[in-house]
């Protein structure tokens, strides 16, 4: 059993962040879960990452970087390479035991229609910040073969649900509500089915930020307190996304919170939540099986109302809806272990994204590994 030391990190499209976080694994089926770290984006930060997004909408060439892009870049890295350094610190590992790092980075642009997905954060860079070899650009060699280049966690989801005493032998679904919500499918003999189901967190956060001036709405409070527009859910419902059959993803900006224009606060925060909610339920469409087990994870996890949307249809259904923490696992910090997993595969040759999960024309592994002081 050869196992690696890995630290993976993630910024996701709600952009409130950086998770960092340790496993072992031999990169297959063996992981440990080690120490982690959630270290919050200043609002500062946060608006020029909403910049960033605005000036990416040019880029035609994924190396491309336009407008604030370039300064950007380097000081995202920069924060990542504080990440790694205040995880080692704080639980006292020495750097030299970690193997590799997986760099997620910060997409800032997702045209799968285009062969396109862009990934602003430097893993040179990073590599000679932390001394640790960094395996980055992880979604890129999916789509020279035919993928989305998204979701790339469902091979991460596979390896834990090998130690799930809940999910034995029963269809479960792994739900991540990030700023994207994304559903992998685990059926017992089958390979895992993934693909992004609409909404997550980003269109909520934006909502009560431009009518509220507060970043995010805090455990559903302020959706509590609104009612569901059952018209303006069915209209967005109805739009050719959701009936599309996978492999399909998205990007954090193809859908707006105009979508929900003329409501008022808290009945726009509820709407919204109704609409994420249901079109996670309605994923299930396209799987072999219905879930008996629902598994969240992802911010989402922590809007109240989001989550009683949700476990209310699936209840109706017979299933059960339980936060990643009470199968075990880490909600908020599963994404950057992934990425951890996802770089030992890398340095292994081995497969990250398959024909069920990102519509590749077969499994390939994907990064690339940049060494400390290597210009």
């Amino acid at each position: 059993m050869s196992l690696m030391r890995a630290i993976g990190l993630m910024s996701g499209t709600s952009m409130d962040g950086i998770d960092v976080a340790m496993i072992e694994t031999d990169g297959e089926s063996i992981v440990r879960r080690g120490p982690s770290l959630e270290l919050p984006y200043d609002a500062a930060f946060r608006r020029k990452l909403a910049q960033a997004l605005e000036d990416a909408k040019v880029i035609v060439n994924r190396k491309q970087r336009p407008g604030s892009l370039a300064l950007l870049e380097a000081e995202l890295t920069a924060r990542h390479g504080e990440a790694v350094q205040r995880l080692l610190s704080k639980n006292k590992i020495d750097g030299a035991s970690i193997s590799v790092i997986g760099f997620h980075g910060q997409t800032v642009l997702h045209r799968p229609e285009k062969g396109l997905t862009v990934q602003i954060g430097d893993g040179r860079m990073l590599a000679n910040l932390t001394g640790i070899p960094v395996v980055y650009d992880l979604r890129a060699n999916d789509m020279v073969h035919g993928g989305q280049g998204a979701p790339l966690v469902p091979v991460y989801h596979q390896a834990l649900a090998k130690s799930l005493e809940v999910g034995e032998g029963k269809t479960v679904a792994f739900v991540n509500i990030g700023g994207i919500s994304n559903v992998t499918f685990l059926s017992p003999d089958e390979n895992p089915m993934a693909f992004d189901s609409g909404p997550g967190n980003a269109l909520i956060d934006q909502w009560v930020q431009q009518n509220a001036g507060i970043p995010f709405d805090d455990g559903g409070r302020i959706a509590s307190e609104g009612a569901v527009n059952e018209e303006v859910v069915a209209r967005c419902l109805a739009m050719p996304f959701f009936a599309k059959r996978p492999p399909k993803s998205l990007d954090r900006n193809d859908f707006s919170p105009e979508l929900v224009a003329g409501l008022e606060l808290s009945d726009g925060a509820r709407t919204l939540a109704a609409i994420t909610a249901r079109s996670i339920f309605a994923s299930a469409d396209h799987a072999s099986a219905q879930p008996n087990v629902w598994i969240v994870c992802g911010g989402g996890r922590k809007n109240a109302i989001l989550l009683n949307h949700l476990r209310a249809l699936v209840e109706e259904n017979g299933a059960v809806v339980i936060a990643a923490e009470d199968a075990g696992f880490d909600g908020g910090s599963m994404e950057a272990e992934a990425w951890a997993y996802l770089a030992v595969r890398s340095l292994k040759g081995l497969p990250i994204t398959f024909p069920e999960t990102t519509g590749v024309k077969a499994p390939v592994t994907g990064g690339i590994l940049a060494k400390p002081n290597v210009i």
